[in-house]
């Protein structure tokens, strides 16, 4: 069978989460319309009866402004090594901008992985301007393959696997046929909240905030959830409660509806806020988040 590892770039809000999910048909990686959404390096494993493909959605590459930023970036810049095939996304209706040529530029540092521009949100633009797009990005690199998709429509999507199958090797699979993703069942109940907290609150708190599962046991009808979301503010914190709490209730609620979609099961959601100054430039405190790695 066709067999390989393909991973997944480009500068913040682009919509690789959402390409992600979308190839998977499930909610795998959290999606908001806020920059910088992923945080750690999440595989995602599709399989057919051809093809065993594992997909990585990486951390949007930028600017850092500390330490909790330098480590997204490193991690993103590793899977660029690890790669059979690179999917260099880009926000059609944005155009080719600085960071999207950023992102480029560290990609062509490795000569020998394949790399394909995939051009996203094509239902928000005519074909003019999307011709246009194609003009100029193969002005800037040979692309092995330049393919226009929606993540969010699911438009192409059945496409860009077909693409893949044709220059991916021949080899065993990878992981087994039920495995779905190398990121655990708590690790993904604590982004859910991360995600609402993101939908929910003001500009401010996205970067600010990071959620921990603390405890997490399942029975036979119900799974019980607690988890701790961290602030490095006393008023991010007083933001995220909310007047009598309302805030942290509203994003319990839906989260808990996203636990239940994914469990199968009802769950009791417990959350707490606490505050850590400064923890995204605390290495001790990005390791126990599971942010940081040990192995890198």
């Amino acid at each position: 069978m066709k067999c390989g590892v393909v991973s997944i770039m480009g500068r913040p809000n682009v919509g690789k989460s959402t390409l992600l999910n979308s190839i998977l048909n499930m909610k795998l990686a959290i999606t908001t319309d806020k920059a910088g959404t992923t945080r750690n390096i999440i595989q995602g494993i599709y399989q057919d009866d051809e093809a065993q493909i594992v997909f990585i959605d990486t951390p949007g590459i930028h600017k850092p402004m500390n330490k909790l930023g330098s480590v997204l970036n490193k991690k993103a810049y590793q899977n660029i090594d690890n790669a059979d095939i690179i999917l260099l996304l880009i926000d059609v209706n944005s155009g080719i901008g600085k960071g999207d040529k950023f992102v480029l530029n560290k990609i062509k540092e490795n000569k020998d992985t394949k790399v394909f521009l995939v051009l996203n949100k094509i239902d928000k633009v005519g074909s003019e301007k999307l011709l246009k797009v194609i003009d100029e990005a193969k002005e800037l690199y040979d692309f092995d393959e330049i393919i226009p998709i929606s993540a969010l429509k699911k438009k192409a999507i059945d496409d860009l696997i077909k693409t893949l199958k044709k220059y991916l090797p021949l080899d065993e699979a990878i992981f087994d046929n039920d495995e779905l993703t190398n990121v655990s069942t708590r690790f993904i109940m604590g982004e859910f909240v991360r995600e609402k907290i993101m939908m929910l609150t003001k500009q401010e708190i996205p970067h600010s905030v990071t959620c921990y599962v603390e405890n997490f046991e399942e029975y036979d009808d119900l799974v019980h959830i607690q988890v701790l979301i961290v602030v490095d503010k006393e008023s991010l914190k007083r933001i995220i409660i909310g007047k009598n709490g309302n805030m942290l209730k509203r994003i319990g609620i839906l989260a808990r509806n996203d636990m239940e979609d994914f469990l199968g099961k009802k769950v009791f959601l417990e959350t707490h806020v606490k505050v850590i100054e400064n923890w995204r430039d605390k290495e001790k405190y990005l390791i126990e988040l599971g942010i940081d790695s040990k192995d890198e």
